[in-house]
């Protein structure tokens, strides 16, 4: 027998013998180890017992199985590319008899991945960066009134909270050794750990047979993304949400372009004034100098400079703007704070009740004025009146010196001294005429300058305010995105596994930029007790996935450290970037090259399966779950139409309406731990090459109960597997495959945590073989 080793070697397992009489069952399990120690190999035989007899010849019957089996170990694990996502391997190999008497093999592979860690890492980086830009951005809009004040500090505070969590979170994982790849589902409550998902691997199976040389099929197995580490006493992050969206409406909402060009505006005003004030300096210093050419190409630069300030002002959005901070209720601007210069707020101690009252007649009559909206126009007009007024009165000027030097050539007066001093006095009485005109400038531009900053800034603390104060309390912020986390880990190591294997496949390659990928959650989570707020949690983690895209690059060499994944953008808006090696990326179609993004379309369907849930459908409530599938359903129907859309020739689309009509059936009619609905949407998953993922609370039981039935199912469905023989297959799986090495390493017993009570409550097809729970 033999296994792949690195560098497409081989290396001698041993040589299987049997004897006779130990070959009386017909299930044999060996474990073997290859001889460097690393990878541990265990051989399942499933055999009748009409076919023993048969199989006692020292010849193989289809010895070409174990040769495609040893090729494809090579060709599809020993490179940079996989190596960079999966690590500590388990497998377990198989060889089942299909329905024609022909030998499947089938290899079952479990692995952690380095991802687990290193995602959260560069999350939570990403994550810093922005708040800490934000903080800075704050500080930077100088004094304001009391009731921005207020609003800067809210938002720095919110910003603050953030940064310190993070940062604390940041380090404590980079104390994890650079091998880190596993959290283990006792561990899941751990504060440093909220970022890292629970129990995460790659599921997959092998399946070669006398027709093909090997067809994979992947599940990624993970705990339910949520924060255990605060816990569900409130619920999950759905309810926690709903409770604080009120806060947005008391924010005047503005778009990203209307945020963007008020922070462009602002810009330009810092940058303006000052050139507008020195250059209006610059022109009086020079109007005492005895040089006229030299007054103008001082008023020529301070003339330019001034147009620019004025375009800049001329914007709509200030006009817009100002009217929506006039049209706020007197008790949105009622705080009377001060402001010190350490950032922290002092308020004035109370009036009685009759000046309280007194202050808000005044102030309620002040905001029932009504608005001139021609103010704002007068504002930046004004700068311009003001600029005309130095233009004419230079010109004016000027021509006074040129007919005094005409009097003085036609005259020829000799007395150079009284003409030198008139001289003089007639440019000291420049200055005098120019200094009421760029006063009266200089005061425009301030007046200018004030409300059109008033304005912008109030755009970009609305802006600030909507995206962090908004949003919720820190620690409900710091709750969505530990969540994310999770979810985001899990997705993106099954992306790149599919992606991986599709790299021969230009449907597939096609699919991925003009539609996107499909991203499956299947959940086992109950709604009743703490499991409801575990799928409150997911339900929110899985939506915020539709804000992730992925884009492929090219990788400078083939060395691992360049292979490694980066990510930018920020939240609602992040895109992974995925390095290949030269000779793969020019294999890519050149939308992908070009830097085209690759979207995920998140669904999440949930069915309870345990204990819990029959207590929720008998005494409690089911409808969380219903929602989920309903939306679901929809989110789902919608990419399969847009695919069918854009790629109407693709394997298996045509049975897509017959899938997607049968789930909807499902979802609506609402029948008790209906999996059915779980094996549909599986099915369309697979169908539209998507990515599977399967979660329960640690991902250790219910989850193995799921894959290892899924597995069984392709084989019956796909590779016509015995019916007689898929009992035994399932059985198989569950007491020494995979899934109970998965058991040992979280539990350190190879034992499914249920009891036989609860087993009673679970699906017949979800319960694991006797001797194997307790």
């Amino acid at each position: 027998m033999w296994t792949g080793q690195r560098h497409h070697l081989r290396s001698s397992l041993g040589f299987p013998s049997f004897i006779r009489d130990l070959r009386k069952e017909p299930h044999v399990s060996l474990n073997r180890r290859t001889m460097d120690g690393v990878k541990e190999v265990n051989v399942s035989c499933m055999e009748t017992e009409g076919e023993m007899e048969d199989n006692m010849s020292p010849e193989p019957k289809c010895p070409e199985l174990c040769q495609c089996l040893h090729g494809s170990v090579h060709d599809k694990e020993n490179n940079p590319m996989m190596r960079a996502v999966l690590c500590s391997q388990v497998c377990k190999v198989y060889r089942f008899q299909t329905e024609d008497l022909r030998w499947l093999l089938v290899r079952e592979q479990m692995s952690e991945t380095p991802l687990s860690f290193a995602l959260p890492k560069l999350l939570l980086s990403a994550l810093i960066r922005p708040h800490m830009d934000r903080v800075q951005e704050m500080k930077d809009l100088g004094d304001l009134t009391p009731h921005l004040e207020r609003l800067r500090y809210d938002v720095v505070n919110h910003c603050n909270q953030l940064i310190g969590w993070y940062q604390e979170a940041l380090r404590e994982l980079n104390r994890h050794s650079a091998s880190s790849s596993f959290k283990s589902s006792s561990v899941k409550s751990e504060r440093h750990l909220q970022f890292v998902p629970t129990n995460l691997h790659s599921q997959r199976m092998e399946v070669t047979s006398p027709d093909c040389s090997g067809v994979w099929y992947e599940v990624i197995t993970v705990g339910a993304p949520a924060d255990h580490h605060q816990a569900f006493k409130h619920g999950g992050l759905r309810r926690l949400l709903s409770k604080h969206s009120t806060c947005r409406h008391s924010l005047v909402s503005f778009s990203a372009d209307e945020t963007s060009r008020a922070r462009e505006l602002l810009a330009s005003v810092a940058q303006l004034q000052p050139l507008v004030f020195g250059l209006a300096e610059e022109l009086l210093a020079v109007s005492l100098e005895v040089s006229g050419a030299r007054l103008q190409q001082v008023l020529d630069s301070l003339t330019h400079q001034t147009e620019q300030f004025v375009h800049a002002l001329k914007d709509e959005l200030v006009r817009s703007v100002l009217l929506a901070i006039h049209n706020q209720s007197p008790a949105d601007c009622r705080h009377n704070g001060h402001a010190h210069s350490n950032g922290t707020l002092h308020y004035p101690p109370p009036a009685n009740q009759e000046e309280q009252s007194s202050l808000r007649r005044q102030q309620e009559t002040r905001y029932n004025e009504e608005y001139d909206e021609e103010e704002w126009d007068r504002a930046w007009a004004n700068v311009a009146i003001s600029l005309n007024c130095i233009v004419a009165m230079v010109d004016r000027l000027q021509g006074r010196e040129d007919r005094s030097r005409e009097v003085m050539s036609s005259e020829q007066q000799d007395a150079t001294e009284d003409t030198n001093s008139q001289n003089a006095a007639s440019f000291f009485s420049w200055q005098e005429q120019l200094l009421p005109l760029v006063l009266t400038l200089r005061d425009c531009v301030r007046e200018a300058v004030g409300k059109a900053r008033a304005a912008m800034t109030f755009v970009v603390l609305q802006e600030a305010a909507a995206t962090t104060v908004a949003q919720g309390p820190a620690q409900l912020i710091q709750r969505r995105h530990a969540v994310f986390s999770q979810a985001f880990s899990a997705v993106v190591c099954g992306f790149l596994l599919k992606l991986y294997g599709g790299l021969g496949d230009p449907n597939f390659l096609r699919q991925l930029h003009t539609v996107g990928i499909l991203a499956q959650f299947e959940g086992l989570v109950s709604t009743y007790g703490d499991e409801v707020g575990m799928l409150e949690d997911m339900e929110v983690g899985v939506a915020d996935l539709s804000g992730v895209a992925f884009t492929v690059t090219e990788a400078k060499t083939d060395q691992q450290d360049d292979l490694l994944l980066t990510l930018s953008g920020s939240w609602g808006s992040f895109i992974v970037g995925v390095p290949l090696p030269s000779e793969t990326f020019n294999l890519l179609p050149w939308e992908l090259k070009e830097g085209c993004l690759i979207r995920i379309h998140p669904v999440l369907f949930n069915i309870g399966i345990n204990e819990q849930q029959s207590l929720a459908e008998r005494f409690g409530d089911s409808s969380p779950q219903e929602r989920v599938n309903q939306e679901s359903c929809e989110r789902l129907k919608a990419y399969c139409h847009r695919l069918r859309d854009r790629l109407p020739h693709m394997a298996g689309i045509q049975s897509l309406s017959d899938l997607l009509s049968s789930l909807h059936h499902s979802v609506e009619s609402r029948k008790r731990k209906n999996v059915q609905v779980l094996w549909i949407a599986a099915s369309v998953c697979r169908t539209v090459n998507g990515v599977r993922l399967t979660s329960c609370k640690s991902a250790k039981d219910r989850t193995s109960m799921s894959v290892t039935l899924e597995q069984c199912v392709l084989l019956r469905e796909r590779h016509t597997l015995g019916k007689h023989h898929f009992s035994t297959a399932l059985e198989s799986m569950r007491r020494d495959g995979c899934r109970m090495e998965n058991v040992k390493k979280n539990m350190g017993s190879r034992k499914f945590s249920f009891s036989g009570v609860q087993l009673l409550t679970f699906p017949k097809l979800y319960r694991p073989p006797d001797g194997t729970y307790g």
